[in-house]
């Protein structure tokens, strides 16, 4: 599948800005099954300064700073992805998790040293809560790794309610856990933390999600929004992508933008502002197929989210 992705992102501020730092996440990614054709990033106001680089987990990202008082920013970004379907990966003929968590004491190549990193706490998923026995009842003995993992992502996906109105980006862990709700950015979440509490490695990834218009309706444009999901290393398939929210394992309907150790690594837009007291961020996300796509697509109706832009 080739997708036309946009991201536009409106910043609208109650007084003055006179000063900011952005730092974006908003470049697909290339992977094995992932190609970008081209994605550029649109500035409503020209910046005082602007670098593109890899971030340490070799994601595509852009700094941009504005020096020129503002109340009103927008972040258009535009990209050309072909997304393959997954192989054909049966659960069963993974490793047995115990024997993948016993490599990675003591990892003997080059991806198993960089699945290590994946192991442990980062700042948004820390926890008290007993997630390592709500995730071990899909790990018991010699039970292959994949196996495990699907089964994980079935029961978050059946046990934790998805809903934009009981979280915000900084809702810690174990709250998500208590309350058994949140958005994708949460699910994604306990998924990671789940697997981590048992030794074993999984990590945030963060892009978009093709969503199919009721039968006869017309896709509506700027009602999308980014998505999240995890993905969990299991030998000898490589990185497995798995969706808790929509309960399935991550194919050719996904198109994936960066990847890291949690949702802080890897948020769309962030920065400093000096000024600006309270504000609003308008959000809108398109994820067309080419072959719908036209030359002048219309304007995005925007969702508006305040006062900080989780994915759903």
């Amino acid at each position: 599948m080739e997708y036309f992705v946009r991201h536009r992102t409106t910043y609208r501020y109650l007084q003055d800005v006179s000063h900011s730092w952005h730092l974006a996440h908003l470049r697909p990614r290339p992977t094995p099954l992932q190609a970008v054709h081209d994605s550029s990033i649109t500035l409503s106001l020209e910046p005082a300064s602007r670098v593109g680089r890899e971030d340490y987990f070799q994601n595509p990202c852009e700094l941009f700073s504005i020096d020129r008082p503002h109340t009103h920013l927008e972040v258009l970004a535009e990209s050309r992805v072909t997304v393959d379907p997954a192989p054909e990966r049966l659960s069963r003929d993974s490793a047995p998790w115990e024997k993948v968590r016993a490599l990675l004491e003591n990892p003997q190549d080059d991806e198993a040293r960089d699945a290590v990193q994946y192991l442990f706490d980062s700042p948004m998923i820390s926890f008290k809560s007993d997630i390592a026995g709500y995730g071990g009842v899909s790990f018991p003995p010699n039970r292959p790794l994949l196996a495990g993992a699907i089964e994980l992502m079935n029961r978050i996906h059946k046990d934790f309610r998805y809903d934009t109105t009981v979280t915000e980006v900084s809702t810690p862990l174990d709250r998500v856990f208590e309350i058994r709700a949140g958005v994708c950015q949460d699910l994604a979440h306990v998924g990671i933390a789940a697997m981590r509490a048992i030794g074993l490695p999984a990590r945030y990834v963060s892009g978009y999600l093709l969503t199919q218009p009721p039968p006869g309706k017309p896709r509506l444009l700027g009602s999308d929004a980014s998505h999240a999901w995890f993905s969990i290393w299991a030998p000898p398939f490589g990185w497995v992508d798995l969706d808790p929210t929509n309960n399935l394992l991550v194919g050719e309907s996904h198109v994936t933008a960066s990847w890291g150790r949690d949702y802080g690594d890897v948020a769309p837009v962030a920065g400093i502002i000096l000024g600006g007291h309270d504000h609003v961020v308008e959000v809108g996300v398109d994820v067309i197929p080419v072959d719908d796509a036209r030359p002048e697509l219309p304007h995005i109706a925007p969702v508006r989210i305040a006062p900080e832009e989780p994915p759903r």
